[in-house]
């Protein structure tokens, strides 16, 4: 499977404003921020370089970063990797015999595609494809 880089490291977080202030004096620039509705959720991304670190805190209790977050408390949630193409990434990685979460790309943030890959199939890291689109 082709990745052209890391897209993000996205860290669960409770207090968002508060992890903002912190990421920023880690040199962090906010270049997005976006209320996810269809996974209960509010992002930010800070750029670092050519990548970003990605901000989740839920609006919603019964989204699954809360869920994260009441199981493990803040921190790493995901890593995401940016392909050229999702749906023939997932093709590649099902026939590897790896434990997709998506079947099939779907709507991400920034106007992306996006699509997960189980956390067993990663050595329990949950990863992210992202395929940048013409918006």
């Amino acid at each position: 499977m082709e990745t052209t880089e890391i897209d993000h490291v996205a860290i669960a977080v409770i207090d968002l404003e508060g992890a903002i202030k912190r990421y920023e004096i880690l040199g962090g620039l906010v270049v997005h921020r976006e209320r996810v509705a269809s996974d209960g959720i509010d992002e930010v991304l800070l750029r670092v370089a050519e990548s970003y670190i990605q901000l989740l805190s839920p609006f919603d209790e019964s989204s699954t970063v809360a869920r994260f977050l009441d199981r493990h408390g803040e921190g790493l949630h995901h890593i995401a990797l940016r392909v050229p193409d999702c749906a023939e990434a997932l093709k590649e990685l099902v026939a590897e015999g790896f434990t997709l979460i998506d079947d099939k790309p779907r709507p991400g943030s920034r106007g992306t595609l996006v699509a997960f890959v189980h956390p067993q199939s990663a050595n329990g890291t949950l990863i992210e494809l992202v395929e940048e689109r013409d918006n």
